[in-house]
C-alpha cells in the first residue's frame, strides 16, 4: 500500500470522527479548524512513510493525495449527516419559518433574481450545499496536504545534512 493511501485512510477516519464531532454545537468550530491541522498531518505522514530518495515535488504530490483522501472521507460522512438531519428532524419547518423572518425587501429581490426562497428549504439544497463545500474542502486539502509534505522533506533534509560526517581527504 502506497504511503499516500496509508496516511490518507487514516486520516479519513480522523476526519469522519470530527465529521461526528460537528454534530454537538461547540465542537463543530473546533473540529472544523482541527481538520485544517489534520490536513497538513497527513501531508506530512505521507512524506514520512515514503520510500527514499525523497524530493519536496514527490512529498508535495502524496501529501496531497492523502489530503483529498481524508478530506473525501470527512466530506462523505458530512453529506450523509446533512440528508439524515434534514430527513429526519424538521429541519424543513425551521427554514421555512426562518424563511418568513426574512425582510420583505430581500425575499422581493430574490424573486426579481428568478430564485424561489423556498427551494432553501428543500433536501436537495442542503445536499447540494453540502457537496459544494466537500468540493472545496477537497481542493483545500490537497494543497495542505502538499505543502505539509514539501515542507516535512525540505525541513528534514536540512537535518540530515547537517547530521552527516564530513568527508575525509586523503
Amino acid at each position: 500500500m502506497s504511503a499516500s493511501l496509508k496516511a490518507g485512510l487514516i486520516g479519513a477516519g480522523v476526519a469522519i470522527v470530527f465529521s461526528l464531532l460537528s454534530l454537538v454545537p461547540c465542537l463543530g468550530c473546533i473540529a472544523s479548524l482541527l481538520a485544517l491541522v489534520l490536513y497538513v498531518g497527513v501531508g506530512v505522514l505521507a512524506a514520512a512513510w515514503m520510500e527514499p530518495p525523497r524530493d519536496a515535488g514527490k512529498a508535495a504530490g502524496s501529501g496531497a493525495v492523502a489530503g483529498l483522501i481524508t478530506a473525501l472521507g470527512g466530506g462523505l460522512t458530512t453529506i450523509a449527516i446533512s440528508a439524515l438531519r434534514f430527513s429526519l428532524g424538521n429541519t424543513q419547518a425551521m427554514l421555512q419559518r426562518q424563511l418568513r423572518q426574512l425582510p420583505p425587501q430581500l425575499l422581493e429581490q430574490w424573486r426579481d433574481l428568478g430564485i424561489d426562497p423556498r427551494v432553501l428549504a428543500r433536501p436537495g439544497w442542503a445536499v447540494g450545499g453540502s457537496a459544494i463545500c466537500c468540493g472545496l474542502g477537497m481542493l483545500l486539502a490537497a494543497g495542505l496536504g502538499a505543502a505539509g509534505g514539501a515542507i516535512y522533506v525540505s525541513l528534514s533534509k536540512g537535518d540530515s545534512t547537517a547530521a552527516a560526517p564530513p568527508e575525509e581527504t586523503l
